[in-house]
């Protein structure tokens, strides 16, 4: 298996002159926006930047020296070594990075990073982080299935024209998990002039929209910009509705880890492509999208702001806080769940169960199919699709 470490000594040294941006770029610069660079990168206000290799070196330098501050933040133990990789490599290290932003506002249930690279072939990438470590961001993923619009997607129809105001040239813009939906929504949604100027989006592995983004002129107006891609097993990628083709690229995990950049599995200039995602992954979208749509605006916010008070209930404030003591905070939340009235109880309980009948409902999606008889006539072909 070929990753992301293997393209960067296949094409560290190479420039963007004399290898063109292709998707494998793309993942690596969008994967970027998840290295916590506070204090290092200016921010959108200061107009300045410094190299990718000024600020690997500068991150070493802090996780060199006090590496447990980074051990709730970082999304993976392999970020540090990527992003030294990176640092060091003739292709990205000489790039510049500016704008960087990091906002955690628990209060309005926002959770939005993004930065800007100012690539070699004339043009700038906006990568926008996807979900990090919070319960707070993880909090806002779902609010997406009941709100209009959260936080962090007005945040990044901002953060874009901002930004395209201080740069000039062609824009591409992308993100992995929610930063795919972020980088597609903040396209949508920008001044026409900057809408204009958009070459790419790229969507990695992304949740969708509701019907009411997906019908709207901004959205119409750049959907055959975006290039999507989901691992064969995706299910964030499947969560909610898409109105883009997408490209299946090979992963060497299972499941949800598949959701891990780190398992995209590449060759010298692209993603290894595979035709369709798997039948498990095909269940889950089914079953998933019967459960959502099977419940009013109403119960879902009522379930996630239930389901969220039951973690709140912990004081945990990211997921390996809430692992890390897991029996205790275990024995809290459960406390915390009989402790609620018995309204909202049941509610929690009759949505749970909801989402094992629609799992009981499409679970054909994964028996095998029977073999077709010989020297029988054809079946009839079937309007629609899965």
């Amino acid at each position: 298996m070929a990753d992301i470490f293997e393209y960067l000594s296949w094409r560290g040294d190479l420039d963007f002159a004399q290898s063109p941006f292709n998707p494998v770029d793309n993942i690596i610069l969008t994967h970027l926006s998840y290295i916590p660079l506070d204090n290092i990168v200016p921010g959108p206000e200061q107009k300045t930047g410094m190299t990718i290799a000024e600020a690997a070196d500068l991150f070493a330098g802090a996780f060199n020296k006090n590496p447990e501050a980074f051990r709730n933040i970082l999304i993976s133990k392999e970020d540090p070594r990527f992003f030294a990789v990176l640092g060091s490599s003739g292709r990205y290290g000489p790039l510049k990075i500016r704008g960087y932003v990091n906002q955690i506002d628990p209060g309005r249930e926002k959770q939005f990073a993004a930065l800007t690279i100012i690539t070699g072939d004339g043009s700038a990438f906006i990568a926008y982080r996807g979900t990090d470590m919070t319960l707070v961001g993880w909090k806002e993923d779902f609010n997406m299935s009941f709100s209009a619009a959260v936080p962090a997607q007005m945040e990044a129809v901002a953060y874009l024209e901002k930004m395209a105001k201080q740069i000039r040239g062609p824009l591409r813009i992308g993100g992995h998990s929610k930063g795919g939906n972020l980088a597609v929504y903040a396209a949508a949604f920008c001044h026409k002039k900057i809408q204009s100027r958009i070459t790419v989006i790229y969507n990695n592995d992304a949740p969708g929209f509701n019907q009411t983004v997906i019908d709207s002129r901004g959205y119409q107006a750049i959907r055959k910009k975006i290039s999507a891609f989901v691992p064969q097993d995706s299910v964030i990628g499947m969560l909610f509705d898409h109105d883009d083709d997408y490209t299946v690229v090979k992963s060497s995990h299972t499941g949800l880890m598949q959701h891990d950049v780190y398992s995209w599995e590449v060759i010298h200039n692209d993603i290894v492509r595979l035709e369709r995602v798997t039948e498990g992954s095909r269940f889950i979208d089914r079953t998933l999208k019967e459960w959502i749509g099977g419940l009013d605006k109403t119960r879902r916010e009522q379930f996630i702001e239930a389901l969220y008070a039951i973690l709140g209930s912990t004081e945990a404030k990211s997921f390996p806080e809430l692992t890390e003591g897991w029996f205790k905070n275990s024995g809290i939340m459960i406390q915390s769940l009989t402790s609620v009235d018995e309204e909202t109880r049941n509610m929690i309980f009759s949505t749970i169960a909801g989402l094992f009948k629609a799992a009981r409902n499409n679970i054909d999606t994964l028996l095998p199919k029977p073999a077709a008889k010989k020297n029988s006539p054809a079946a009839p072909k079937q309007a629609g699709h899965d």
